[in-house]
């Protein structure tokens, strides 16, 4: 069995910083992609930011200038710098990995959330 594990979350003030991870663990051969979702109250997930192994980046235009995605693959772990936020950033984030495990087959897993609180 295969978990993600998000941390970091809370409130913060307008402007402010956060540093989100999510480490994954169990039976994982290797992990493709990683990436972060959030969702707001009273609205659809909606995507936040991606990473490939080896690969580039990429980002929602909400976030581009303001977020920073990266990866430790030692750790099988993800993270989300988050600067300059604001309170539409406000929201329940979860991380998402496909990961190739013991099965073995290649499987897409969630995160329970974390929720970030941007308000002064």
């Amino acid at each position: 069995q295969v978990q993600l594990v998000e941390s970091g979350g809370g409130l913060v003030q307008p402007g402010g910083s956060l540093r989100l991870s999510c480490a994954a663990s169990g039976s994982i051969v290797s992990i493709s992609t990683m990436g972060w979702y959030r969702q707001a109250p009273g609205k659809q997930r909606e995507y936040v930011a991606i990473i490939v192994s080896g690969g580039v980046p990429n980002y929602a235009d909400s976030v581009k200038g303001r977020f920073t995605i990266s990866r430790d693959n030692a750790k099988n772990t993800v993270y989300l710098q988050m600067n300059t936020l604001k309170p539409e950033d406000t929201a329940v984030y979860y991380c998402s990995a496909t990961i190739f495990t013991s099965g073995p087959r290649w499987v897409d897993y969630w995160g329970k959330g974390t929720l970030v609180t941007v308000s002064s």
